[in-house]
């Protein structure tokens, strides 16, 4: 899926109609009593993050969410039905948190006290006045501190029927998002014809927290993946890892805002030779990593280039139908290379043996380790992920649906990247402090980044001598 922004995911004019959470089932939710099940430590994290940054008189939207059509005029019967019924799929689209002193809560809607509430919000003709009427919507109705933090919208046309999904971060992460296009589709034809669905029901995220926290809890600051992350955040001087690249900000400067840049990087035939050269080594996400580590140390002069990668963590099948929030990180070390093979076996060897370092949540082993690392900022470092969307239901009409997801840019001093193989070929997107400096890198590493796919063809060639930037 082209991961955007909502000024850049096609908004077209229309009627505008929105779905929240009814007054009867918010008042539900009020009087339950809590669930025992704890928040992941991922949520927990984010939603620490975010409060500290609000009392610090900040107000930083995250919210995730989805863009999509839906042929000619939607029925919005049928549309609210699947609406309400993928909300009932997936548990912890009913799930909250309270605060009780300085612990959180978590409470959960049972599916029949579940309703939604439907308003026509007007017919705009302005797209810019709609584009940001949506942004500044979903900053409320999808807060992280707030409670509900979902809301769903449609643009009503006679020709088709665009639907927007936004959520807080802790319900969502990008695989979720991906798989909604199709999920809602399914559900929304069955409505129209007036036909049941079969299947079980998605597993539950808020199970898989349970589940998580347990094992985490288990561990101590003895655990060999406990002293793995201790020595490699020593080796970063005591902090997480940042883009290694003048990104023009100073120490003690307030939290600057972002900017994105997301665009095709090259088409299928590209991503195809720069995946076929890359196999022997475990692929493209290696060979994205591999590329990264060239052209950044290039660019900003570091001897070893240091991040860490998102992997999922629905170990197994069971979750793969969930939405939710799986999401870890494992660190990676790479030493600047003669040329682009000896850093995709570098690339290589350190995935192998630092995976596994993901299945323990990172909030977990800082905590461990009796370090809070950037409570003032919504990113605790630097990524680049790669995914390959070409195999999630419904990925092949994804062109034709429309289909965006989308992150909401407000504010963050780091540079993260996402670069996802579609079928038409990669894209690219980059989330990255504005600054003049920052713009500059993150352009030159952009170019860098397609001009090296595109040459990979060349088998054996040799990169180091040959990068030239201006």
């Amino acid at each position: 899926m082209r991961i955007s922004d909502i000024q850049r995911c096609e908004v077209r004019a229309g009627r505008l109609v929105e779905w929240t959470f009814s007054k009867a089932t918010i008042a539900a939710a009020a009087a339950l009593p809590p669930d025992p099940r704890p928040p992941a430590y991922i949520q927990e994290s984010h939603i620490r993050t975010a409060r500290l940054v609000r009392e610090d008189g900040l107000f930083v939207p995250t919210w995730l969410g989805t863009a999509f059509d839906l042929p000619g005029r939607a029925d919005l019967d049928a549309l609210e039905q699947a609406l309400r019924g993928w909300t009932l799929r997936h548990e912890t689209l009913r799930s909250g948190f309270r605060w009780v002193g300085d612990d959180m809560h978590r409470f959960t809607l049972r599916g029949n006290d579940v309703s939604l509430q439907r308003e026509v919000i007007g017919d705009f003709v302005d797209t810019e006045t709609l584009t940001r009427y949506l942004q500044d919507r979903f900053d409320v109705a999808a807060d992280a501190l707030g409670w509900p933090n979902i809301i769903y919208a449609a643009i009503v046309r006679d020709e088709s029927t665009s639907v927007y999904m936004a959520f807080d971060h802790t319900n969502v992460d990008a695989y979720s998002l991906q798989r909604i296009p199709d999920e809602i589709h399914e559900l929304y034809v069955a409505g129209v014809m007036g036909r049941p669905l079969s299947g079980a029901p998605a597993r539950s995220y808020v199970d898989f927290c349970q589940q998580e926290r347990t094992d985490a809890d288990g561990i101590d600051d003895t655990h060999v993946i406990v002293a793995r992350w201790r020595e490699f955040i020593g080796r970063c001087d005591g902090r997480l890892p940042e883009f290694p690249v003048d990104l023009g900000l100073r120490p003690g400067d307030p939290l600057p805002t972002q900017k994105l840049v997301c665009e095709p990087l090259v088409d299928a035939e590209a991503a195809a030779a720069f995946e076929a050269h890359c196999r022997p080594y475990g692929g493209s996400l290696v060979g994205i990593l591999a590329a990264t580590s060239l052209i950044v140390q290039e660019l900003g002069g570091q001897p070893v280039y240091r991040t860490v990668v998102p992997f999922h963590t629905r170990l197994k099948s069971a979750w793969s139908d969930s939405v939710g929030w799986y999401v870890g990180g494992a660190p990676i070390e790479v030493p600047a290379a003669r040329d682009f093979h000896g850093a995709l076996e570098t690339v290589r060897a350190e995935l192998r043996a630092n995976r596994s370092l993901a299945r323990i949540p990172l909030a977990r082993v800082l905590r461990l380790l009796g370090r809070d690392f950037r409570p003032n900022s919504p990113d605790m470092y630097s990524i680049v992920s790669y995914v390959d969307a070409r195999l999630i239901p419904g990925a092949a009409h994804w062109a034709e649906q429309r289909a965006y997801g989308l992150i909401r840019v407000s504010y963050g001093d780091q540079v993260c990247v996402w670069v996802n193989r579609l079928h038409e070929g990669l894209w690219f997107a980059c989330r990255y402090p504005d600054t003049d400096v920052a713009y500059k890198n993150v352009r030159r590493y952009v170019e860098g980044l397609r001009d090296l796919i595109v040459s990979v063809s060349a088998r054996d060639r040799v990169l180091a001598p040959e990068w030239e930037f201006s």
